[in-house]
């Protein structure tokens, strides 16, 4: 409950993984594999850790590509650590392969860490457990309700398998009891926020499963909606085979880049959001509880 940030939240989780390798004597073991279609703090996180980025490829339709995640996991099998991978990507599809991925990493020893900053287009559908991953966070000011105005304040507690739970960094101060590691809090509230975890709490209590279901549901109805009706004046850079996407969608707006960048400053936008996750494209939101009489 730590982490004041999904980009804490990965470091307390690679973190986990680089403790439980050095508690089995391999140490040395420190190639994260990382997707291109990644989240933007994911190298950033693991070299904070102490890990070296390796960049693994995708193909034509944004999704990781196969061939080279095995060619590369097979490359640095003596000291792949663990892959980093975002589901759905920031490409704004679901990995058609990602199980298969997790297959690949856990084959030549890695864990896996799934970032779950697009956690609202999994929530009641399926979850990072049954994919196969080893850690994951949660972003709370994205898909659990707590406010996230003037960029803050956000959380992001992980949860891990069971073999990583000995590892999770603990309290500076105070032994927890069945920690293996004497790694320290990566926030000052070692115990989490007691002002921000409750209304989370209560968002789950009151939606229950389904509501959580339909949550997620509606946030990705609002995404292939949205793409729908621009389609025919924005490209969408990339779909599913099914040609739908996921919980977001990437416009093409390459022949507006420099109109749209105005826009953006007379509106007090930044324009850096222009080239992520690709250059000279825009990624419209649409909420996972907005309807058409909310103006999408």
């Amino acid at each position: 409950m730590q982490p004041n940030s999904g980009a804490q939240g990965e470091y307390a989780g690679l973190l986990a993984i680089r403790h439980y390798h050095e508690s089995r004597n391999e140490g040395h073991r420190d190639i994260c594999l990382i997707p291109a279609s990644a989240h933007g703090t994911n190298p950033a996180s693991a070299h904070m850790a102490g890990m070296q980025v390796v960049v693994v490829a995708c193909d034509k339709n944004g999704n990781i590509d196969l061939d080279d995640l095995r060619a590369k996991a097979e490359q640095h099998a003596a000291n792949l650590s663990c892959i980093m991978v975002t589901y759905p990507s920031t490409h704004g599809v679901y990995e058609e392969t990602i199980r298969e991925v997790c297959e690949v990493v856990h084959q030549f020893g890695g864990q896996v860490y799934l970032d779950g900053a697009n956690m609202n287009a999994q929530v009641g559908i399926t979850s990072p457990g049954f994919i196969g991953a080893d850690v994951s966070h949660l972003n709370l000011h994205k898909t659990f309700c707590i406010p996230h105005g003037g960029g803050g304040p956000g959380m992001g507690p992980i949860g891990v398998k069971a073999h990583l739970a000995p590892f999770v960094p603990g309290h500076s101060v105070v032994q927890i009891e069945g920690m293996l590691t004497r790694q320290g809090a990566v926030s000052a509230a070692p115990f989490g926020s007691a002002s921000i975890l409750p209304i989370s709490w209560m968002y789950i209590r009151m939606m229950g499963a389904e509501g959580l279901k339909q949550a997620s549901q509606v946030a990705i109805l609002n995404a292939n909606y949205i793409a729908s009706r621009l389609k025919d004046a924005y490209p969408v850079l990339y779909t599913g085979r099914d040609g739908r996407v996921a919980h977001e969608c990437i416009l093409d707006i390459r022949p507006l880049k420099e109109e749209n960048r105005h826009q953006r400053a007379g509106y007090c936008q930044a324009s850096d959001r222009l080239r992520f996750p690709c250059a000279n494209h825009v990624v419209p939101g649409g909420g996972h509880a907005d309807g058409r009489a909310d103006g999408i």
